[in-house]
């Protein structure tokens, strides 16, 4: 396992579970069906890229169009996208979590999530369009040369702390006397507001919060790639976050962590290699297999690249 490789697996690792703690506050400990979470993470991609790179007219970056370009130094991009959102949290918090029940509410959720995404894509004076934004700098890149392993390495601890802090709340969240109201509110909101407890400021509060740590996630994954466009953050993503969720355990933090590990990356990652071992030794089989067959006058008979697929092999022709 080469060193990009591992970095790179690590990272990702880093930022799924960022993400999920984000899904479990909401949907395991607050019981929200946010089928939007993708659109806050998006939101801090978006906010940390404009927010470092420098303005569209640079030479360098003329060739896209976007709003802003401060080229603000770390981490101030980072805590940008975290801020970025927990500000979109709000207004679609107010449409969604007030009057909706349950159902209704993630409906209009991923309804917010595809209407979303169209809208990026075809506002292209707003954040480039379909094409996205590119040469997003990564953090301190001024200081460590970003092509070096060193900087794999810093960027890895990098994402480490950020996770450690988003542990950090998350579990004192859940384990407050806040968090059991939040529990109580997802198991039986009727009762919990016969008890006195307002459930819309709940879920607001925990909306907010959610959105503020999915946009970190954002905000680290955009500085990681360099790039972001809404290719990068369609429906379906979330739905990736809930099963990683729901694999690990509901509600639990350490549950959710253990998802983003299964999920997001162990599982995609084993199936990769499973195909391309399987390709690797039907391939050798293959090979083995055509040169262990001779023709009457010695020479070798050599597989078509059109052949992977059938065990069939063709006489080998010499130039003329």
């Amino acid at each position: 396992m080469n060193t990009y490789y591992a970095t790179n697996l690590l990272v990702y690792a880093g930022v799924d579970i960022i993400a999920c703690l984000a899904l479990n506050l909401q949907f395991g400990v607050s019981g929200i069906t946010n089928f939007a979470l993708i659109v806050f993470q998006a939101a801090g991609a978006y906010a940390a890229a404009v927010l470092s790179m420098p303005p569209s007219s640079s030479p360098d970056y003329s060739f896209q169009l976007y709003v802003g370009g401060y080229n603000l130094p770390f981490p101030i991009p980072w805590l940008g996208g975290a801020l970025a959102g927990a500000a979109l949290a709000i207004p679609v918090g107010l449409v969604v979590l007030r009057k909706l029940r349950s159902d209704y509410q993630a409906i209009a959720l991923l309804v917010t999530s595809i209407i979303a995404n169209t809208v990026i894509t075809n506002a292209r004076t707003f954040l480039n369009g379909a094409a996205g934004l590119a040469l997003i700098p990564q953090p301190l890149d001024t200081q460590i040369d970003p092509r070096s392993d060193t900087y794999s390495y810093f960027f890895v601890g990098l994402t480490a702390v950020a996770v450690a802090v988003v542990w950090m709340i998350a579990a004192r969240i859940v384990n407050s006397p806040y968090g059991r109201t939040l529990r109580a509110m997802r198991d039986h909101e009727l009762a919990a507001t016969a008890l006195g407890k307002n459930p819309v400021q709940l879920k607001m509060t925990v909306f907010i919060v959610g959105g503020a740590i999915a946009g970190l996630s954002g905000a680290i994954l955009a500085g990681y790639i360099t790039a972001w466009a809404p290719s990068e953050w369609l429906y379906p993503e979330t739905i990736i976050l809930f099963a990683a969720v729901i694999v690990g355990g509901r509600g639990n933090n350490l549950g959710a962590i253990l998802g983003a590990l299964l999920v997001p990356v162990g599982f995609e990652e084993v199936t990769r290699l499973l195909a391309a071992a399987r390709l690797r030794g039907r391939t050798g089989w293959l090979t083995g297999r055509c040169s262990s067959q001779r023709t009457s006058t010695g020479a070798s008979r050599a597989c078509r690249p059109w052949t992977a697929f059938r065990s069939r092999c063709h006489e080998g022709r010499s130039p003329a």
